[in-house]
């Protein structure tokens, strides 16, 4: 599952990784909602949650995890034994927290890791990877084969910095990939409304074309929302909820975009199953 020139292979299904330049900006929450919304409407996802050292995307969903990552990279068990069924057909491969030897894999792990999920996917219509927050060699490395990678932030100064940190190491490892890396898409989170969101997004666009090779697209938003807050705490994602909100159109317009994208000429497939 290894390509021959030691980088990681791609997965047999589509595959998004949601990530951030920033902790706290919302990301799981994010990464759990958009899955779930998939699987409502019909697709067959696998969520993973590839934060490894710190993982809580069970924890969202309130889900009792007998065996995690954990497991299958020590060799305790298979990686399909770590899946959990969760609602509207969703499956979930959980991780550990608190376990500070998974925070940073060495790259036989790594590897590992990859050739699991590479034979795990084959049985999924797409896989959502909600990885560590940060600039790591686990974030970048699985960025480099994913089909689509979804930068989440908030309009916060922090958080936009962070973002812009984040999308200056995919440029350069697109780069060092001879291109074959996704140009980013943005997710904004927190917002008093659209208009602040395309804001945001035009400011963070600017700046990158300025500096770097290629600029990030604006995904998609999401409102600052009691409803959402709310679904944290309850450990109940709010896709659950009313369909009629403006969190839930929010999140049902960016399943669409990332569902096009898997199939857009743009999206690198090569991983892609028959």
């Amino acid at each position: 599952m290894i390509a021959h020139d030691g980088t990681l292979a791609r997965l047999r299904a589509p595959f998004l990784l949601v990530t951030g330049g920033k902790g706290g900006v919302g990301k799981t929450t994010v990464a759990v909602n958009l899955a779930l919304e998939l699987a409502r409407t019909g697709k067959r996802p696998l969520l993973v949650d590839l934060d490894l050292g710190l993982a809580n995307v069970d924890v969202l969903m309130r889900l009792a995890a007998p065996r995690t990552l954990e497991d299958a990279l020590s060799g305790a068990c298979r990686f399909e034994d770590c899946v959990v069924a969760a609602p509207h057909g969703l499956f979930v491969l959980p991780a550990s927290s608190g376990v500070a030897d998974l925070a940073a894999l060495d790259p036989e792990r790594r590897a590992r890791l990859a050739a699991g999920l590479a034979e795990l996917s084959a049985r999924y219509d797409c896989v959502i990877g909600d990885s560590a927050a940060g600039i790591g060699a686990d974030v970048l490395a699985f960025a480099s084969r994913a089909d689509c990678v979804l930068v989440v932030t908030t309009p916060e100064p922090a958080a936009l910095t962070d973002a812009y940190g984040l999308i200056k190491a995919l440029d350069e490892l697109a780069r060092q990939h001879g291109g074959d890396v996704p140009t980013p898409e943005l997710l904004i989170n927190l917002c008093d409304g659209i208009d602040q969101a395309e804001f945001v997004g035009r400011k963070l666009r600017a700046v990158c074309e300025r500096f770097l090779a290629r600029s990030p697209r604006l995904a998609g938003w999401l409102p600052r929302s009691r409803a959402v807050s709310e679904s944290v705490s309850t450990q109940r994602p709010f896709v659950l909820g009313s369909q009629r909100s403006l969190e839930s159109h929010c999140l049902r317009s960016l399943a669409d975009r990332v569902w096009r994208l898997f199939h857009s000429a743009d999206a690198s497939l090569a991983g892609l199953k028959g």
